[in-house]
């Protein structure tokens, strides 16, 4: 009885007249800033929803149960309930990608296209859907591959199968071959989306733009960024912390930085890269070459090389002779 007299101390009727009334002077003002302010950010939505971030990450969750069933999503499937189990949850992306994908081809048309139209924004998404859906039987043959290369290049694994259970780096890449395949068909926004969602959960920071080959492996995982423009052969095995960037922008004749261009490191097959080294520019790691930890790497390296830190030297300095 005490503990409901202490809420009934606090009831939600408060008078809040003064409140209202400076909500209504901030609204107003929000509303006069919206087409003020610099054009990058303005926001101009003509009048259709933005793609929802949480929408997307339930269809990532659903294509992850397709393409690993049992491992997420529905554990109780069973080999008579496998197909139906597919159908139906590929009919539920099929619905809910069609609508995302709807409305970030929307968002672009805002800043891009001021002339296309909702309808055919609706019809692109749909064949966009149908082209994907159609890729899934790839997307999940890779996966299954980076799944036994992380089986194989982890002595602490005991199955492909903890790998695709445990392991952050097939997580993020199941987020990533989803969102590149996305970007490959030239989706705005939603690829972006899924691969920042999979760096927040993982820690790994994958560009949906990158092309990464069969047997990808990436051991811890945390603090790995892979550029947009990189491209990644077979079988290449990359350590925590690891960055394939680029260097300082080019401008253009304005001062704006120069987009569009190729930047970021190609690292061709059977390469590995160990913890904290850094790739960058458009500079090629050639097949079988061994990055060591540490590294800060500009320039391109021929095949089978072997890439350390410079050896320390001890040397006496007395009195600040031979500084």
């Amino acid at each position: 009885m005490a503990e409901l007299d202490f809420v009934n101390q606090f009831p939600h009727n408060h008078d809040v007249g003064e409140i209202d009334e400076a909500l209504a002077d901030v609204v107003d003002q929000l509303n006069a800033q919206r087409d003020s302010l610099a054009t990058p950010i303005r926001l101009t939505f003509q009048g259709h929803p933005l793609p929802s971030r949480s929408e997307i990450s339930k269809v990532v969750e659903l294509l992850r149960s397709v393409i690993f069933p049992g491992y997420f999503g529905n554990r109780d499937i069973t080999e008579a309930s496998l197909g139906y189990h597919m159908g139906a949850t590929l009919h539920q992306v099929s619905l809910m990608m069609v609508d995302e994908v709807h409305r970030g081809l929307c968002f672009a048309c805002s800043r891009d296209s001021a002339d296309r139209t909702p309808a055919a924004c609706l019809s692109r998404a749909k064949r966009i859907t149908e082209a994907f859906l159609k890729r899934l039987p790839e997307i999940r043959r890779m996966l299954a591959l980076d799944a036994v290369a992380a089986y194989e290049g982890d002595p602490a694994a005991s199955s492909a199968s903890e790998a695709i259970f445990c392991y952050p780096g097939v997580l993020a890449l199941t987020s990533h071959r989803i969102a590149h395949e996305l970007f490959r068909l030239e989706v705005p926004l939603i690829p972006r989306i899924i691969s920042e969602l999979a760096h927040s959960e993982t820690g790994i920071d994958i560009h949906p733009g990158a092309t990464i080959g069969e047997r990808f492996f990436i051991d811890h995982g945390t603090g790995v960024v892979i550029g947009e423009t990189t491209i990644i052969g077979n079988r290449v095995r990359l350590y925590q912390g690891v960055t394939l960037g680029a260097k300082s922008f080019p401008l253009d004749g304005g001062g704006n930085p120069i987009k569009g261009i190729d930047r970021h490191p190609i690292i061709e097959d059977e390469v590995t890269v160990y913890s904290g080294a850094t790739i960058l520019g458009r500079v090629t790691i050639g097949t079988g070459s061994i990055i060591g930890g540490n590294v800060w790497l500009t320039r391109s390296v021929p095949a089978a090389s072997r890439i350390s830190q410079g050896r320390p030297r001890m040397q006496d300095f007395e009195n600040g002779g031979g500084i």
